[in-house]
């Protein structure tokens, strides 16, 4: 098995050498919107490293597993109101994430996982992975990082601890920027999400809800009306480098065993 696990640093025979119908191809994809105003945009750079860690955690089990190029830009929400974020549209991340479904059936490589950091991704992996259920077979699960990672945190960190420290702009996604690249964060600018944001009179309880008489409404309101930090519903002073290593690594355990047991054994209808 070669030692090179990113697609793009083969070259065009060890592509055609490795790359058959046995190889699993992990597709990564995340965003660059606001993660907090000490986290980095670019939570896909954290979702290409879960891609890498799964794959390796994959080949050490004897799977040839690659990593493709990670899609960095989110399909479009309420997060678009980020400054310097960039975000496409649903139909744009559909385009994207068909023509790579496409090119890659072409060639028989058949065997894929989406690695997935982005909420707003949800909608067009899901169109795009039933289309080509029902076109050609293809069988294509998506592991949806940090919704994955909120299951498993209280029995990783305690149940207490995960309630108060999970949120955007908290857990998962801080503690697993401090294990991989500490360097990029602010510690100085950490601090407890804001409350009480309200919108037209009316009581803020999520990034595209408020509260009215006990019930969650639907909104058209944008991120930043609801935190001016980034951070909402989660204290990130309780995120630590420990937590995103044990989290990592259960999140690693988790993807492998599923590329290991199911994706590799072909899943095609």
């Amino acid at each position: 098995m070669t030692p090179k696990i990113r697609m793009a640093e083969l070259t065009s025979e060890e592509a055609r050498q490795h790359l058959t119908s046995d190889a699993v191809v992990l597709l990564p994809m995340g965003s660059l919107e606001d993660q907090g105003i000490h986290a980095p945009m670019g939570d896909y750079m954290a979702a290409d490293l879960m891609a890498l860690e799964i794959a390796k955690a994959a080949r050490a089990q004897g799977v040839a597993t690659f990593v493709a190029p990670v899609i960095p830009f989110g399909g479009k929400d309420y997060f678009d109101s980020s400054h310097g974020g960039i975000s496409i549209s649903h139909a744009t991340l559909c385009g994207i994430l068909d023509d790579m479904f496409g090119c890659l059936d072409r060639h028989g490589i058949r065997k894929l996982m989406i690695v997935n950091g982005h909420g707003g991704n949800v909608p067009a992996i899901t169109e795009v992975a039933l289309r080509w259920r029902q076109k050609a077979g293809l069988f294509v699960p998506s592991m949806y990082l940090w919704q994955v990672a909120y299951g498993e945190l209280p029995g990783l960190i305690g149940a207490d601890k995960a309630k108060a420290s999970s949120g955007h702009g908290g857990d998962p996604l801080t503690s697993v920027g401090l294990h991989f690249y500490p360097d990029l964060l602010r510690p100085d600018l950490v601090r407890p999400a804001p409350t009480g944001s309200t919108v037209k009179g009316l009581s803020i309880s999520g990034f595209s809800s408020i509260t009215f008489d006990g019930a969650k409404i639907q909104v058209p309101i944008e991120a930043l009306e609801a935190t001016e930090t980034g951070a909402y519903g989660c204290d990130p002073t309780l995120c630590s480098a420990e937590t995103g290593a044990v989290l990592v690594d259960r999140l690693a355990a988790i993807g492998a065993g599923l590329v290991v047991e199911h994706v590799a054994r072909g899943l095609h209808d």
